[in-house]
């Protein structure tokens, strides 16, 4: 970064200098072009003693800023033979250029040395651009016999290449590990029971395929030499017709029932199945009031929420005041609140060995933790391919977890994914590491003042990288002024 400076500071004060360059007669000295605020200074000195015009002859030595089709044309300088001369004042012509700053002599009148200076205003196209001296022989009616072109300054104010964005490196957080792997997985199940009958007929209606989810989550799970079952609950709900006693028997006597039938089915003992149940899901009656577009909405649900009335009392009252909306919940509310919640719960083993835990990873990445995530991604090289889909997977087995998004985020981040990095931040929780993860993707947008609030505020949590950090994005903002008032 220092060397950087001092390169930009000299071109800041760039002199040009060359030594008895030679243009067609003329010797330039002291050549000195530079930039003065919103202007341009050329200083040289000229020797024009070698120089030979015949008396019928003039020379015209011009220089000119030049790049590619723009060019200005700087004072210029006429030396006229005898008859040249008086022939222009003869014929009321000031000079070979028609240019009223003229510089003009006859050749017995030359100085030793002319001190060339000429100011003029600083145009951005001047940069990169040449300063050229141009000196044309003109005989008789202005009629060109010769000219030669002499570069002085190639490439004036060269441009520079803007400063890299600063981004700071990226840091991995590694998740505290599980003391036990649990897991759980869950679901409900529409059991169709014979009107005010609690026993199981898993022929009736649909009932082998609503079992059938019951079972295929146990076996799912029972099946794997990783996984441990724990626990299994059954919680049992009926829909508020009917009366409240008669609700309260059906949906404990059809939990009990529910229970039987997966115990007896699977030899769990009597207390490896927990059950309890709901009489009447008003609960899942209001959600479904909620979301619907029934005329009655907002009294239906003051009924629903009246806590001082009985669950028959409220029933009923909906019942006689909206029969028109509740013959649409009895047809299509009531059906989907008489079911029964499950939730197997089970522990899965860990794994230390990495070629193992990269093969779970490939086939059912939801056995590992994300500190077992975590211990694999050591093993690959930093900005891989490989990493980043590491921690892509991790992040869809854990959604919401804050540690795997900021990990998710960082991955992004080192392949240039700005959009997923910013998503994944959303989620990345308040800690010091995902502050200072806002802070390097602020970076990547150049919005240097944004970074730095993120990274001031991780190294006040304590974050040691944050203040390394800082220094590079004060280097960077310095860098950038320089290169800002150089160009402008």
């Amino acid at each position: 970064m220092k060397r950087y400076i001092i390169i930009l500071a000299a071109l800041l004060g760039m002199n040009v200098a060359a030594t008895a360059q030679e243009a067609a007669q003329v010797k330039v000295e002291k050549l000195n072009m530079v930039r003065s605020g919103e202007y341009v200074i050329v200083d040289m000195d000229l020797d024009l003693q070698a120089m030979d015009v015949a008396s019928n002859r003039a020379v015209l030595i011009t220089p000119s800023i030049v790049k590619g089709d723009k060019s200005l044309d700087l004072t210029p300088i006429g030396v006229y033979g005898r008859d040249r001369y008086f022939h222009y004042k003869r014929n009321g012509d000031s000079s070979l250029s028609n240019n009223d700053k003229e510089m003009s002599y006859r050749t017995k009148d030359l100085p030793e040395m002319m001190e060339y200076h000429v100011v003029v205003p600083f145009e951005k196209w001047m940069r990169g651009s040449q300063l050229v001296l141009n000196c044309s022989t003109y005989g008789c009616c202005r009629e060109l016999e010769g000219e030669n072109d002499q570069t002085l300054v190639d490439g004036f104010l060269p441009a520079i290449p803007r400063p890299e964005i600063f981004v700071p490196a990226t840091i991995y957080v590694r998740p505290e590990a599980e003391g036990v792997k649990t897991r759980s997985l869950s679901g409900s199940a529409y059991v169709d029971f014979v009107v005010n009958k609690t026993n199981i007929d898993p022929a009736y209606r649909n009932n082998a395929k609503e079992l059938g989810k019951i079972t295929a989550t146990i076996d799912s799970v029972k099946n794997d030499s990783d996984i441990t079952i724990t626990s299994i609950s059954i919680k049992g709900f009926a829909s508020p017709d009917g009366s409240y006693a008669g609700n309260e028997r059906l949906a404990k006597g059809r939990t009990e029932s529910l229970k039987r039938y997966v115990q007896k089915l699977y030899h769990f003992d009597s207390s490896f199945i927990k059950t309890d149940y709901e009489p009447e899901d008003w609960a899942g009656l209001e959600r479904y009031v909620e979301a619907s577009s029934l005329a009655a909405k907002s009294a239906i649900l003051e009924i629903i929420n009246n806590e001082t009335m009985t669950a028959d009392a409220r029933e009923l009252k909906i019942k006689k005041e909206y029969a028109e909306d509740y013959k649409t919940l009895k047809e299509d509310c009531y059906p989907a609140l008489r079911h029964s919640d499950y939730k197997v719960e089970y522990v899965i083993r860990d794994f230390t060995d990495l070629k193992q835990i990269e093969q779970i990873m490939a086939k059912n990445p939801r056995k590992l933790s994300l500190n077992e995530f975590y211990l694999l991604a050591q093993s690959y090289e930093a900005g891989s391919q490989k990493l980043n889909e590491l921690y892509e997977v991790a992040v869809k087995v854990y959604p919401d977890d804050a540690v795997a998004n900021l990990n998710a985020a960082n991955a992004a981040m080192q392949k240039g994914d700005k959009a997923a990095a910013e998503k994944h931040l959303a989620k990345a929780g308040d800690s010091a590491e995902a502050d200072y993860a806002r802070g390097v993707l602020a970076a990547m947008q150049d919005d240097v003042v944004k970074a730095e609030a993120y990274m001031q505020k991780a190294q006040a949590a304590g974050l040691v990288q944050a203040g390394a950090a800082l220094n590079g994005l004060g280097a960077y903002k310095q860098a950038m002024k320089e290169y800002n008032a150089y160009n402008e």
